[in-house]
């Protein structure tokens, strides 16, 4: 990982952070100013935690700790039912971090050890290795994705289907969101994108990127190409910088291996590949991942390319859409 990118995303959080931090005093103090109560209320919440630190060290008495803690609820009914007749919201008088988990830290602090947050892992992801394949996120969502530029004719010779590339892909579609909603389940099986160019398989992994990273999951993009050249570069120390990659592609939750079939394949790369696949579905330190797999062959072509070891993989583990109908490239509607 490249230090300078590092320091100029810690430099962004910090001014996140902090204008959070000035915007939460700046609704304090409008809001105190009309309704002195509030700030009455939150002085005494801070004496009561004081007086609770004090009792813990200096007492052993759990009858002055529940008195406290009493107290305490009473004083928070009072706030809640405050800002409920003001129209306000709960958390009205807390920071807006934009990631609650870390609070614009770029880390979590867990029994007495730091740990960089998804967030920042995130960030460090889209800047070195997603770049512009799934950065466009504010376009390649699920509201941005039509249905109504597949076909709605049924072609059985063209497609080898009996049903139309519109009902196909409705059915593509839902499977992705049950794979969003059913992430974190063990049994929920990973995804292969299958079938020629233009027909949004691309467009779809970014729609499930985007919700996945909604909901603080990890995502890394790589192209079958440039993911195994950068395995071969790690493995033979060609690149320092590949050793970040190379880990992550073992640990991040969700791995989106785009063009799978147009790399250069030869017995080192197929080995890596075998192993980050099988890898991943042994969901070691009970870290449920994920992966999504786009290629432009066929079934037969892959397990005629990829052999039996890796294709009974797929078949067994990953829930197979097969893609089909016109280049939605050429289609202007």
């Amino acid at each position: 990982m490249n230090n300078a990118i590092l320091t100029s995303l810690l430099k962004d959080y910090e001014r996140k952070r902090l204008y959070a931090e000035k915007d939460l005093e700046e609704r304090k103090k409008n809001l105190y100013l009309e309704n002195p109560r509030l700030q009455e209320i939150d002085n005494e919440l801070s004496k009561i935690g004081i007086s609770c630190a004090k009792s813990l060290i200096m007492s052993n008495s759990s009858d002055i700790l529940e008195q406290l803690n009493k107290n305490i609820d009473v004083l928070k009914v009072e706030k809640k039912q405050i800002l409920k007749k003001l129209n306000l919201p709960d958390d009205y008088l807390l920071p807006n971090y934009s990631c609650k988990l870390c609070k614009d830290t770029g880390y979590i602090e867990k029994n007495y050890t730091s740990t960089m947050c998804n967030c920042l892992k995130q960030e460090i992801f889209n800047i070195e290795y997603n770049k512009s394949n799934i950065a466009n996120l504010q376009n390649q969502n699920f509201e941005n994705f039509s249905l109504e530029k597949y076909s709605n004719i049924v072609d059985k010779e063209k497609f080898n289907s009996e049903i139309s590339p519109r009902e196909n892909i409705a059915l593509i579609k839902k499977i992705c969101l049950n794979f969003i909603d059913n992430f974190d389940d063990p049994n929920e099986k990973n995804l292969l994108f299958t079938g020629t160019t233009g027909l949004g398989k691309t467009f779809l992994s970014s729609c499930i990127a985007k919700e996945l990273i909604q909901k603080d999951k990890t995502v890394l993009y790589q192209t079958a190409p440039i993911m195994l050249d950068t395995i071969i570069d790690y493995k033979f120390n060609k690149n320092t910088s590949s050793d970040l990659t190379y880990k992550n592609l073992f640990d991040v939750d969700l791995l989106i291996i785009d063009d799978l079939g147009t790399e250069s394949l030869n017995n080192i790369k197929f080995t890596e590949l075998f192993n980050i696949i099988n890898t991943r579905l042994l969901n070691q330190n009970n870290k449920c991942l994920k992966t999504i797999i786009s290629t432009n062959l066929s079934l037969p072509i892959l397990n005629k390319t990829y052999g039996e070891r890796i294709t009974s993989r797929l078949i067994g583990s990953y829930n197979i859409c097969r893609f089909f109908g016109d280049d939605l490239r050429f289609i202007t509607r």
